[in-house]
């Protein structure tokens, strides 16, 4: 694909949680249309990586453009605007238990459009039949099991046709049966609307579903990043250990081990 068509593109992207670096000189470009999933194991970076892409996080140094506007240079207007043009399921839902579904997939167009209410409520229940939630409006959270929980925090997500959608973990905490049909759902949006895609996840055969390219980052770093067949085929040992689930093997320097265990003792 040519340059122009990427939606998401990040160039050395280093960040820091107080003196321990998190990302180091992390690069990858997502394109417009395209699925791009983001996996690795337990303490690699991946929900660091999230946050930064949303903005909520402000790197070392490094860019992030998202729709050819590099977030790390934009003013809090600038990216409110910009944030229009995202839409984020979050892992747990995070759906409003005080209101109902409906009013949660109508909150995006009531904060951020002027349509009148009517406008919103057929919006709203349009985004809710494409995720399989049509007549479910009127019931609270609680009474949603989690599979609908995460469509219901989908339909809320896209409510507002956003040219790029974050997933955080979609399969977590699904039976096989609901966490396929949300890989199918995401399947639907990349062909219907065009949507540029980032899923983190750990869920390999959800990864190879629904991924056109895929990102694995290890202990910060960028792996590979690469069509999904070609991170299936590779022979790199850290990511075999992962698609083959295999524990890893880190040897340990005894005199190393000996300072980090003293370090702090006078």
């Amino acid at each position: 694909m040519a340059a122009h068509d990427a939606a998401i593109e990040v160039e050395h992207l280093v960040a820091h949680y107080g003196s321990r670096k998190i990302l180091d000189d992390v690069c990858f470009t997502a394109h417009q249309g395209e699925i791009m999933v983001i996996m690795g194991g337990s303490g690699s970076g991946k929900s660091t990586l999230l946050r930064h892409l949303l903005g909520l996080n402000h790197p070392t140094s490094g860019s992030i453009r998202l729709l050819g506007k590099d977030i790390t240079r934009l003013d809090a207007d600038q990216m409110y605007d910009l944030r229009k043009n995202m839409g984020v399921a979050f892992q747990g839902g995070a759906l409003f238990n005080s209101m109902t579904v409906g009013e949660n997939v109508e909150l995006p167009l009531r904060e951020h459009t002027r349509l009148d209410c009517n406008t919103i409520r057929i919006m709203s229940r349009m985004k809710l039949e494409v995720v399989n939630l049509s007549g479910f409006e009127d019931l609270m959270p609680a009474e949603l099991s989690g599979g609908m929980i995460k469509r219901a925090a989908l339909a809320r997500a896209i409510v507002m046709d956003p040219r790029l959608l974050f997933f955080d973990e979609p399969s977590a905490g699904l039976d096989p049966v609901a966490s396929a049909e949300l890989d199918e759902l995401i399947l639907m949006l990349r062909d219907a609307m065009n949507m540029t895609i980032v899923v983190v996840t750990h869920e390999l055969e959800s990864a190879f579903k629904i991924a056109d390219r895929i990102t694995v980052l290890d202990h910060g770093r960028i792996l590979m990043s690469d069509r999904a067949e070609a991170v299936r085929q590779s022979d790199h040992p850290r990511i075999r250990s992962l698609l083959d689930r295999t524990p890893r093997s880190d040897s340990v320097d005894p005199e190393a081990y000996l300072q980090r265990l003293t370090r702090e003792i006078s």
